[in-house]
């Protein structure tokens, strides 16, 4: 029997697409099946003019998916779906509209009543590319890839924590020629900061003493680097908790850009438990990155990037890293690779594979990975 195919019409450029489980209770569990929806990021207006990104539900029924909910988005590269609090959300990366790269990015929230996504907190972005969730021990995290301000790519991406119903400014992320710099980040913050115990057992000293306010006290905590930053990776190597940004340009319009702009550093982060802020744990050469990919094979870890441009061509390797523990990640394959822009690894019982999509050429390649 061949499995169910399903070709999706869209009115305009396809950009990302998030999938994610709906709610399964209140009016939903009374039918006894649990929604699923998919989510389409749509980069342009249609022919009409207009411009919006589709939800699109699965109907067991016809066994394909249908447009559920339209969303008004602007250049939008990228959505997430996650779950806090029992609630079900999601995440567009709206990434200009018109000539301005500094609009909102929205969340949305489902709401049981109406049956549909509504807006519940808007974000001020900078060019947005990706929104990465994520949790450690009882906190929820949203990072966002930000890539142009308008005028350069040396901007902010910003680490947000959820807190009292919204996500409030946790940690930002900005490099200059200078130097690393500092900032004030968190609102309502006390010394010690987190309370409870993080993944692996850590213990996160201290208690937030009272909710955010308008104008609370604020901590510095360490500043780090994004140029043009197009994606985040989130993964764990044990007790360890790593943030994996991939850094695409650097670019300013007071200099010329030269081809070498797109030859830089993206950034591996660390969480450090004790200072509870992520720093710099290593920097690894890229070729216009845009797409950061971790996974196992085995007792094995690996970090696969998706390198698209020298300045100069589009065919360039893209690399397979292996954690080498006290080392950290070391190259072990060079993957021909012609404008990638996004890797995916995934297991079948036949073995473990990567898959790799291009935006300069209608193919993608598999991979299949060899093992022992």
């Amino acid at each position: 029997m061949e499995p169910a195919r399903q070709d999706i019409v869209l009115e305009t450029a396809l950009y990302g697409i998030s999938k994610g489980s709906g709610p399964a209770e209140g009016p939903c569990q009374t039918l006894g099946t649990k929604q699923i929806f998919l989510a389409v990021a749509n980069f342009g207006p249609n022919e009409r003019g207009q411009e919006f990104s589709v939800i699109y539900k699965w109907s067991p029924r016809k066994l394909k998916f249908t447009l559920y909910q339209r969303i008004a988005t602007h250049s939008a590269r990228d959505w997430e779906a996650f779950k806090v609090d029992g609630e079900y959300f999601l995440v567009v990366a709206n990434h200009r509209e018109g000539d301005n790269h500094n609009i909102d990015s929205v969340v949305y929230r489902w709401n049981p009543s109406s049956q549909l996504f509504e807006a519940n907190q808007s974000i001020a972005t900078s060019g947005a590319y990706d929104w990465e969730f994520f949790t450690v021990g009882p906190y929820s995290f949203l990072v966002v890839a930000n890539t142009f301000n308008g005028t350069s790519t040396q901007v902010h991406s910003h680490l947000y924590i959820w807190l009292v119903g919204a996500f409030q400014l946790f940690q930002s992320f900005l490099q200059t020629g200078r130097g690393t710099l500092f900032g004030a980040l968190v609102r309502g913050w006390q010394p010690g900061g987190l309370s409870g115990t993080a993944g692996g057992g850590h213990q996160w000293l201290g208690s937030w003493s009272h909710p955010p306010r308008p104008h609370p006290p604020t901590r510095l905590l360490p500043s780090l680097q994004t140029f043009g930053a197009a994606d985040w990776e989130v993964f764990h190597i044990g007790e360890r908790i790593f943030l994996a940004v991939a850094n695409s340009h650097s670019y300013d319009v007071q200099m010329q850009a030269q081809n070498d702009s797109y030859v830089l550093s993206s950034v591996i982060y660390e969480l450090n438990v004790t200072a509870q802020t992520f720093v710099k744990f290593q920097d690894i050469p890229t070729c216009s990155a845009l797409d950061w990919e971790f996974f196992s094979v085995g007792e094995d870890h690996f970090l696969v990037v998706a390198n698209s441009f020298d300045g100069n061509t589009f065919s360039v390797n893209s690399i397979i890293y292996r954690w080498q523990g006290y080392e950290g990640f070391v190259a072990v394959h060079k993957l021909p690779t012609f404008g990638c822009r996004d890797w995916e690894a995934f297991n079948t019982t036949a073995g473990s594979y990567l898959i790799y999509s291009s935006a300069k050429e209608p193919l993608s390649r598999v991979l299949k990975l060899k093992t022992g």
